[in-house]
């Protein structure tokens, strides 16, 4: 053998391979802080980690953005641990008594630390420092790392919202100069409409925790409810002139938080402060950061059993206004690496705390969990949904949502109760039927139970940083009771079978307009040009009743071949199909009646842009995209002029600033597409901004001597403007009026004048 083959060999063995693991400078080639990194160099520095330490990471794609980016988490902890790691993980749950199997839990066993990065994607310092946090926890000579991990599993998300982050990275790195302008009114410091915090709907990721709407989060938060960490933190930036905050958090904080997860925060906080005050750097605590909303990424974590937290560091908060460097209002100059170095440090801080108090941490958790089974949390120990007819897609789309957060709920036993009935606001009695659901709070998910489903919130300060009111029972339009007794489950409750629609009509099919898959259905139908109809008031066929809002699909107009295309659009989206076979209804208007309206598949715009509200712009894209899944057309407010509705029949105007309204001759010609037929659906700010027209309707002000009964005197129903119109109206009237004959239009006339009037006007 060579001497040159033996030398590599001894090498091999005597330094192992995390003796090749780069740090982030050496594989980016730039120092961490003086360039914002791509996702994909992220992607690859981790996978870089990962090939050369595998004994102590672990690297796992967990899904993918709407534009095709990986979502990824890593495992770092001992070798042994490691090599043990699906085995901590059935455990973890095991103490959280969510395992399916019977084994006992245990423990002595690591506690799990869940590091979120970068969640809102121009808060881009801490994706940054998540990769200075993996390298400390791999990096050969650094000892106290090593013992750390002994104790504890590190997952680290190094990007929650790739889309957002490029967004913000790959326009900065278009834009910079070769040395960063550190000027506030420099173009780095503008981003650009819809700028970076959002993902590619512009949705807030950070808000969608608990309610699961986007893609990011439905995949994310399976992978944590696999694991449930006893410690979660989630990194963020705020305005550039702030210094960092850290937990402990603000007040409120909701009375279902233990004082284990309260004393903790200060534990944990004392901990950084030891460090920020060694380098003098300055910080906050217990302000506007509070522990209440359930969906954020500290309050979702501490409802199931951990310590959630928050870290915000002064920087692009909501406007990506940091760059690589600010300067600030003291003069000081903020730049990207002081980001960066601040989040490394209380990342390395949190998992020093976690592992010197990782035997804590277990037993506390597991405390939480049966306790949540044996006693159960808050005062009411059942939560019952009347399951009525009519409310199908409601309930699916509850249960939907309970599913998703790992929350247990049966049929209830057909009983008498009593409870507070969530509809009149009062504790009365009521009867439980056959097929009502039932959510018990004695759960392993118990304290989530009670914060999504309490009536009435409970508040130690009025001043929140998020909404406070969220009662699911609200939220779906249910029926419920929340009852302090603790009522019988009558087993697994089963929704009905999936939908066929097998039935055949020569006449065609009836729908009833019930939710949100009536309304994909339709949209689909409408799309594919089968011809459709819908009834403004209510009849009744072969014993059946139909609302108002059922949509016909009739022959008339359509070939008998779409039958088919009809069936499978309703079996899709699990919408029952009713066969009709004649026009001449039992009860109502038949549908030759001008009660029966022809449905025009309408063109829709949207107004975006500078201007626009981005959030706002991206429910409403959300909703017609993916979940009516019918076309939108997207329209730039800045390039925006009336002439370009004429092919468009509704125009959405989500909150934002309006500026065209101002224009006197832009906003005629816009009133006169309203008045030719063009719909428009405002909302919030746009609502306000459009009252302040001339021509806009203006409720009238009830006089103080009449307040009682005017605030309700404009109102109409709908289905009375005809006879509201004719008590404005006649066919004809004769009038005697007496007349002013001494003025010279009435010469030559008597004292009285006969007239014919044709409306109520004088």
């Amino acid at each position: 053998m060579s001497r040159a083959i033996l030398f590599i060999l001894l090498f091999v063995i005597v330094f192992p391979a995390t003796a090749q693991v780069k740090s982030p400078d050496e594989f980016l080639g730039y120092k961490i802080g003086t360039h914002f990194t791509p996702h994909w160099k992220v992607v690859n520095y981790f996978q870089h980690v990962a090939e050369n330490a595998p004994k102590m990471m672990k690297l796992q794609q967990y899904g993918e953005t709407n534009e095709g980016r990986p979502l990824m988490v890593a495992f770092i902890s001992s070798a042994d641990n490691i090599e043990n790691l699906e085995n901590i993980r059935k455990n973890n749950l095991r103490l959280a008594n969510q395992s399916l199997d019977k084994v006992t839990a245990i423990e002595t066993t690591p506690a799990i630390v869940w590091l979120s990065y970068n969640v809102h994607g121009n808060e881009a310092s801490s994706t940054e420092a998540a990769m200075m946090t993996l390298y400390a926890l791999v990096d050969p000579s650094n000892t106290k790392t090593k013992d750390w991990l002994k104790n504890i599993v590190v997952v680290i998300d190094p990007c929650m919202n790739p889309d957002g982050r490029d967004r913000h990275v790959n326009w900065f790195n278009s834009i910079v100069s070769k040395n960063p302008d550190p000027t506030t009114d420099s173009r780095e410091h503008d981003e650009p409409w819809p700028g970076g915090r959002t993902n590619h709907y512009n949705f807030d990721l950070n808000r969608d925790w608990a309610w699961q709407t986007q893609i990011e989060s439905q995949q994310r938060m399976k992978l944590y409810n696999d694991w449930l960490p006893q410690v979660h933190v989630d990194y963020h930036e705020m305005g550039v002139n702030s210094p960092y905050y850290f937990a402990p958090a603000a007040q409120p904080y909701h009375e279902v938080i233990t004082k284990w997860q309260r004393d903790f925060q200060e534990t944990i906080g004392r901990n950084h402060a030891k460090y920020f005050d060694e380098s003098g750097w300055l910080y906050f605590t217990k302000q506007d950061f509070d522990l209440y909303y359930p969906s954020y990424g500290d309050t979702y974590p501490t409802y199931n059993g951990a310590i959630g937290m928050t870290y915000e560091q002064a920087g692009s908060g909501g406007g990506g206004r940091a760059g690589i460097s600010v300067i600030t209002t003291s003069g000081d100059t903020l730049t990207l690496h002081d980001r960066a170095l601040h989040h490394f440090t209380t990342s390395l801080s949190t998992i020093e705390v976690s592992s010197q108090n990782a035997a804590k941490l277990i037993k506390e958790f597991h405390k939480f969990f049966n306790d949540a089974l044996s006693t159960g949390v808050g005062d009411y120990k059942s939560y019952i949904i009347k399951n009525a007819a009519g409310n199908e897609e409601r309930i699916k789309a509850l249960l939907q949502l309970l599913n998703r957060n790992k929350i247990v709920y049966s049929a209830a036993k057909a009983s008498n109760a009593n409870g507070y009935n969530y509809n009149s606001r009062r504790n009365e009695n009521f009867s439980i039927d056959e097929g009502d659901i039932l959510i018990s709070s004695l759960q392993p998910r118990s304290a989530m139970v009670e914060v999504l489903f309490e009536p009435n919130s409970k508040l130690v300060d009025s001043i929140t940083y998020d909404i406070t009111a969220w009662s699911l029972p609200y939220v779906y339009g249910l029926n419920a009771y929340a009852s302090k007794q603790n009522i019988s489950s009558a087993g697994a409750w089963s929704a009905a079978s999936k939908m066929t629609n097998d039935a055949a009509s020569n006449y065609g099919y009836a729908i009833q307009w019930k939710g949100i898959e009536s309304a994909k259905a339709v949209a689909q139908l409408l799309k594919d040009r089968i011809k459709l109809r819908y009834v403004e008031e209510s009849f009744e066929l072969n014993g059946r009743r139909f609302d108002r809002g059922s949509v016909l699909v009739l022959r008339t107009g359509n070939n008998a071949a779409s039958w088919d295309d009809v069936r499978k659009i309703a079996n899709e989206n699990s919408v029952q199909l009713y066969p009709i076979s004649t026009g001449f209804v039992d009860k109502g208007f038949d549908f030759g009646s001008n009660k029966v309206h022809f449905m025009k598949a309408p063109k829709v715009a949207m107004f975006t842009g500078n201007g626009v509200y981005s959030n706002a712009a991206g429910e409403v894209w959300f909703f017609f995209d993916r979940q009516l899944e019918y076309p939108i057309t997207l329209i730039n407010l800045s390039n925006f002029s009336p002439v370009d509705l004429s092919s468009f029949d509704l125009l959405i105007m989500p909150t934002g600033d309006y500026s065209f309204l101002s224009d006197k001759n832009v906003s005629e010609q816009f009133h006169n597409w309203i008045n030719n037929g063009g719909k428009v659906i405002a909302l919030e700010s746009a609502v306000t901004q459009l009252s302040k027209l001339d021509w806009a309707i203006k409720a009238k002000k009830a006089d103080d001597s009449d307040k009682k009964d005017s605030s309700y005197a404009l109102l109409r129903r709908y289905e009375d403007r005809e006879r509201d119109f004719v008590a404005g109206t006649t066919a004809g009237s004769i009038y005697k009026v007496e007349l002013d004959n001494t003025h010279p239009l009435a010469f030559g006339y008597p004292g009285y004048y006969y007239t014919m009037k044709l409306d109520d006007n004088i």
